[in-house]
């Protein structure tokens, strides 16, 4: 018994293993014996035909296009401009002599005008006298330095003939009228004249400050003058004015006592007490100048050649002399001695 179970046991095992080997063998040529086919394997599920489809990754929104930077302006090229030098610049001038200013004035010239003090008498570069010290500073003011500045002398009236200068300007207490402008040029006034009381010693308008201190006057001026209207329509004394031909009758009258004082512009009484009273043995005497302006006063200009194209740069010059208180300051210490003279108001 013993025996037979174990010669089964051997018999069990070599079936199994030869059933094994025959199960391989089948497996491997693909044979199909029901009987001999290994347990069916389960089907692993159907695989969907179709993979689910991916979802399309979203799409990427395109970055904003950057916008172009704005240009930069290119800075402007710097450039060394150089200004057009002015009309006026003194190399531009219309001038008789290159970088020369040539001023013509009157031979002699007399205070307060030209040439004050005993040293600077008839000496027009000096710089003394209201029109002397104006001739350098018009010519500072032009771009001229002092030794740029030529004098020239003329006669009065020549200077007013028409026809080529060989000057630029001439400055001699010149009045500006119509008839004149017709043959020659002027600058803007530099000069209003005022109207003055000239007397001798012992007269009784000596001191007069007022108006109603010549109410008693015995007056006099020159027929057709705006001294003889100053007189009738300003003053108004209480004795009808004397009357003369000339300056010259004037004087002679006030020497010989027929009238108490004479009326005249300022510019003329500085000569008459320099120069003609004296002549006629006596001393003259600017008693006051008058605070009103006559009705129609007497402007002093620059006379200049017809046509010059200086006249425009001059009238600048002026301009500013006159802007910043130059040319009052001049009057001032020239005209009016230093506030010497007198005035004498309504």
């Amino acid at each position: 018994m013993e025996w037979f179970k174990t010669t089964w046991g051997r018999v069990t095992i070599a079936a199994v293993a030869v059933l094994a080997v025959v199960l391989i063998i089948v497996a491997v040529s693909g044979g199909d014996d029901e009987d001999t086919a290994a347990p069916e394997t389960t089907a692993a599920p159907e695989t969907t035909d179709a993979a689910p489809e991916t979802t399309a990754a979203p799409e990427t929104t395109a970055a904003p296009e950057t916008t172009a930077a704005p240009e930069t302006t290119a800075a402007p090229e710097t450039t060394t401009t150089t200004e057009a030098p002015s009309a006026c610049a003194v190399e531009n001038l219309p001038l008789v002599a290159a970088d020369t200013l040539t001023v013509a004035t009157g031979l002699p010239v007399f205070p307060p005008w030209m040439g004050v003090g005993d040293d600077n008498f008839d000496v027009p570069e000096s710089g003394t006298g209201f029109e002397g010290a104006l001739v350098f500073a018009l010519a500072a003011e032009l771009g001229f330095s002092d030794d740029q500045v030529t004098f020239v002398r003329t006669g009065f009236d020549e200077a007013i003939a028409p026809g080529p200068k060989d000057w630029d300007f001439n400055i001699q207490q010149y009045s500006i009228t119509e008839t004149r402008a017709e043959v020659v040029d002027f600058s803007d006034p530099y000069y209003t004249t005022k109207q003055s009381l000239v007397t001798i010693d012992g007269t009784s308008v000596i001191g007069a400050t007022t108006l109603g201190d010549l109410a008693d006057a015995r007056l006099g001026a020159a027929i057709g003058t705006t001294s003889l209207d100053f007189i009738e329509d300003v003053i108004q004394p209480s004795e009808q004015a004397s009357v003369y031909d000339d300056n010259v009758d004037l004087i002679a009258a006030l020497v010989a006592g027929q009238i108490d004082g004479m009326i005249v512009d300022l510019p003329t009484a500085y000569f008459m007490t320099a120069v003609q009273i004296p002549e006629q043995g006596a001393d003259g005497i600017i008693v006051a100048q008058f605070a009103i302006e006559a009705a129609d006063p007497d402007n002093y200009g620059m006379l200049f050649a017809k046509g010059n194209e200086l006249v425009p740069c001059v009238n600048e010059a002026l301009a500013a002399l006159d802007a910043d208180g130059t040319l009052q300051a001049l009057e001032d210490e020239w005209l009016a001695a230093g506030g010497d003279i007198a005035t004498i108001t309504e």
